[in-house]
């Protein structure tokens, strides 16, 4: 499912050929994802306006708008992606999801539009139809972006739960933006049990986690997804850790199907 990687890969086509154009037409004729406004709702507040500038906290992105417009929340859910199609159809961006210049794109699971004056359009693509649009999403209740927090706050979010660590590493109200594979990720790169309690870890293992966090986030953002990241492929029957050879063990940690090093992370 989408990390924060994978929002900011999305955010970044917006902010790349999204804004500045002038919105003509608007899709949100689906009641489920664009909860709890009624469809035409959306419609009628964003006509007229252009998206301005694009957002993201975690896994969650928003766009200002034009003309002190409302935010455009766009949540992409399991499996929603952004495209920006021509007025033909062909894909001028879509990140790491999508293939450039197919004609026309695979659009029939769009659930939200936007249609700019120049014929082009902004689709969230959507197959499991678990993502959401709204406007002036509640952004301020998450907590600070794992991308961009303070080591000082990354410190105060470990050593006031004495929770699983990989349960408080995906505690989006304390930390927002890790996911499942990201936390394995992070936790494996610093050689720390998921399951160790969050206020035991000592400030030398705090700072390999901050450490491990930051390189996750910045290898997943440059290699397209957290699909990418090393521990990934690794996280099966059978398979041995990539560092040291010794079994990879899984179980469950913060109710979340968990991977790690039988040995470096026992």
């Amino acid at each position: 499912m989408p990390e924060l990687p994978e929002v900011e890969s999305a955010r970044a086509v917006i902010e790349r050929v999204g804004l500045n154009r002038r919105i003509v037409d608007v899709d949100d004729s689906d009641p489920y994802e664009t909860r709890p406004h009624v469809p035409g709702q959306i419609r009628e507040a964003l006509l007229g306006r252009t998206l301005t500038q694009a957002h993201r906290r975690g896994k969650s992105m928003w766009v200002d708008t034009s003309d002190d417009g409302p935010q455009l929340g766009i949540h992409l859910g399991m499996s929603g992606k952004i495209v920006i199609a021509d007025p033909e159809g062909v894909e001028i961006d879509g990140g790491d999801y999508w293939e450039r210049g197919r004609k026309p794109g695979d659009y029939r699971f769009t659930r939200f539009g936007l249609t700019f004056e120049d014929g082009g359009s902004l689709l969230l693509i959507d197959p499991r139809r678990l993502g959401r649009v709204r406007l002036d999403p509640p952004v301020e209740k998450l907590g600070p972006d794992a991308q961009f927090i303070r080591p000082d706050a990354f410190r105060a979010l470990l050593h006031s739960s004495s929770a699983p660590v990989k349960a408080r590493l995906m505690d989006q109200d304390r930390i927002a933006g890790i996911g499942n594979l990201l936390a394995d990720q992070i936790l494996w790169a610093a050689r720390i049990s998921p399951s160790r309690s969050a206020d035991e870890l000592d400030p030398d293992e705090v700072n390999r986690l901050l450490r491990a966090t930051r390189a996750a986030i910045r290898d997943a953002i440059a290699g397209g997804g957290v699909h990418t990241l090393r521990v990934v492929a690794y996280r099966k029957k059978a398979a041995r850790c990539p560092r040291d050879n010794a079994p990879m063990v899984q179980g469950t940690v913060g109710g979340r199907t968990t991977w790690w090093c039988s040995k470096e992370q026992a």
